[in-house]
């Protein structure tokens, strides 16, 4: 049986922003989907981030600075819950879906050293794994389509349903639909390992990398950065 038969649990956050480096976390979700596509259960927080949240921010997931301030959690407090519960998924060898999973984790990992907690690799002795990333996959399986692969153009793609985007459940929730349907839909990756899929991800994410590196380059843009390392981006100290 593959992974995409088997129980799977998904997470998503939604943020301040984009830089993992500046960003905080605002709400975070943990949906546990069994082998047919059925939600077993969800952990939800919301946390104040402790800094303003920009208006654009605000007006994506719809969390303003005086929400979050009047009904979130601390922030320690709840990063310290979302690692530990994505520390027991992983920790039971239970893939983990993350949708564009370099972003995620590493602004998680960002948040964890910004509060001085272990973070997720800490608390599991390696780096994440095995994580499912339906972003790398579908570039993947589908390298020259056009268009944009933001969670809502997959879904439409490949007929997963996505009801209220950009709340974190939902999201979670589809990324885990997405990447079944990719999982069915395409046997080179429908890998009976969830570990053997996961080193897939490590090499296709570096060569996408590369691939966007060079697209940049005949762009007249080298100066641009793109990261090749995947799930994590790893801590500069």
């Amino acid at each position: 049986m593959s992974w995409h038969q088997e129980l799977l649990v998904s997470f998503d956050l939604e943020t301040t922003g984009t830089d993992i480096e500046r960003d905080r976390i605002i709400t975070a979700a943990l949906v546990r989907l069994e082998g047919d596509g059925r939600v077993a259960g969800q952990q939800s927080w919301l946390l104040d981030p402790g800094v303003p949240v920009p208006e654009e921010a605000a007006e994506i997931h719809g969390m303003s600075t005086d929400y979050v301030r009047a009904h979130g959690r601390p922030p320690a407090e709840a990063i310290a819950e979302i690692t530990d519960a994505l520390a027991g998924a992983l920790g039971a060898d239970i893939p983990l879906v993350v949708m564009n999973a370099r972003y995620d984790l590493s602004l998680l990992d960002r948040e964890c050293r910004r509060h001085g907690l272990p973070t997720l690799t800490e608390r599991l002795g390696h780096p994440p794994a095995p994580v499912i990333d339906p972003l790398v996959l579908d570039k993947h399986v589908d390298r020259y389509r056009k268009g944009t692969r933001a969670l809502q153009a997959l879904c439409g793609h490949y007929g997963v349903r996505l009801d209220g985007a950009h709340e974190a459940g939902a999201d979670a929730a589809a990324a885990a639909g997405v990447a079944r349907r990719i999982g069915e839909q395409y046997p080179a990756v429908a890998l009976p390992s969830p570990r053997a899929l996961h080193d897939l991800q490590e090499r296709a994410a570096a060569e996408q990398a590369a691939s966007f590196q060079a697209y940049l380059r005949r762009s007249g843009k080298p100066q641009a950065r793109v990261e090749a390392a995947w799930p994590l981006i790893p801590y500069q100290r």
